[in-house]
């Protein structure tokens, strides 16, 4: 998928740059045969707060952007996760974070399944609807809880 290509090589020219990489949108885009919009989607949608990058955007000049990794302790960063859930979150936004902990080596593989099921649409039937996000957000922070 050309989303997944485009963050991946974003991902590893952070890697290459010790975590802060300015780009532009147009010239990257035409480097791999995409519209800049394509560019901006990924950067709005992967390389968010939640998974721990600080995006600057600048207006002019081909639409150059900086994407900052930010470095933070463990208990740091799982604090951060923390607040980030708020009051209410839904099952892919829950997923998207408890693959951000995978990913960052926080929880296994294992861990992931786990937690992935116990905030899973399934899991969660016999609650009305309404209330799924509440709960979800809950467990979702406990399990965070549990990790610092």
């Amino acid at each position: 998928m050309l989303t997944d290509h485009i963050a991946k090589i974003i991902e590893e020219m952070l890697n290459e740059s010790d975590g802060i990489l300015e780009l532009q949108r147009n010239e990257m885009a035409t480097r791999l045969g995409c519209v800049p919009s394509q560019i901006s989607y990924v950067i709005s949608s992967r390389f968010t707060p939640e998974r721990g990058y600080i995006i600057e955007s600048r207006r002019g000049g081909g639409g150059c952007i900086r994407i900052v990794r930010k470095q933070m302790s463990r208990n740091e960063y799982l604090m951060h996760f923390f607040c980030a859930i708020g009051d209410t979150i839904d099952e892919r936004e829950a997923i998207a974070y408890l693959q951000n902990l995978a990913g960052n080596d926080f929880i296994t593989a294992r861990e992931l399944r786990l937690s992935m099921a116990a905030v899973s649409q399934s899991a969660l039937a016999s609650i009305a609807p309404a209330h799924r996000g509440i709960v979800r957000a809950d467990i979702l922070k406990q399990l965070i809880l549990s990790l610092m």
